[in-house]
């Protein structure tokens, strides 16, 4: 595991995407293509609008989509297919992308696609209650399955409502499909993007808490190639020196 500290949320998402570029474009070198996971919400606009910026052959690269709400249409503003497609999709020439739609067919289409080939960089967010996807605590640990049906805990509906996706918590789904904490920790590497002060707590209770399924981003602790990317207010609580 690396811990990387940048002075604020800008730095974060230049710092990441350059790093993610790296391991796509060597996963490039060394097979003639990459696989890519992405992860959504207000933690990752800079790293995706740095990401696209990136001198990176994006017609050999597909990407994977992490999870999606159960009965969203695409249209609303909090559909992760939306975001996806406004903020990355539509900016490169992806080989292939393969989106949640929040429906049965839909995860069993996805889980042929994913095991075919593994996958070269996931970029896996950290969420307020400490949730890797939609994962919420306790996270299934256990499963074998690659994505799943999930049900969302109040403090992740909450952290919906203030980042501004929804006007009040009765109105967030109460169900998403997500990709599982197995098939995440499958990704060959994977890099947490962790920006914003509202994080704090998670991310510190993440790097000195033991593993369990009440902090699911403990997990990623044992992943080995994990690399942490946090800015100075994610970070206060850890006590340590801006390096980027």
């Amino acid at each position: 595991m690396e811990i990387r500290i940048c002075k604020d949320r800008y730095a974060l998402g230049k710092s990441a995407a350059s790093f993610t570029a790296e391991l796509i474009n060597r996963a490039i070198a060394e097979k003639g293509s990459a696989r890519i996971v992405l992860s959504t919400g207000a933690s990752q606009f800079d790293t995706l609008a740095a990401l696209v910026e990136e001198k990176v052959d994006w017609s050999k690269v597909e990407m994977f989509h992490l999870d999606e709400y159960v009965s969203l249409p695409e249209t609303h503003i909090a559909s992760f297919r939306k975001y996806l497609k406004e903020k990355f999709t539509s900016k490169v020439n992806l080989k292939q992308a393969y989106f949640v739609d929040g429906t049965e067919e839909n995860i069993r289409y996805l889980t042929e696609e994913i095991r075919k080939s593994p996958v070269d960089v996931g970029l896996i967010g950290i969420g307020e209650n400490a949730h890797i996807a939609f994962n919420d605590p306790p996270a299934d640990f256990e499963t074998e399955a690659s994505y799943l049906v999930v049900n969302l805990n109040d403090t992740c509906k909450k952290q919906q409502v203030g980042e501004g996706w929804f006007e009040t918590v009765d109105d967030v789904p109460k169900q998403a499909v997500s990709m599982s904490v197995k098939q995440i920790m499958k990704c060959e590497n994977i890099v947490s993007c962790v920006p914003y002060g509202v994080k704090a707590k998670a991310v510190f209770d993440t790097l000195f808490s033991p593993l369990t399924c009440e902090i699911p981003a403990t997990m990623l602790k044992t992943h080995a190639h994990f690399t942490l990317y946090v800015d100075a207010d994610s970070a206060a609580l850890l006590k340590l020196p801006v390096l980027w």
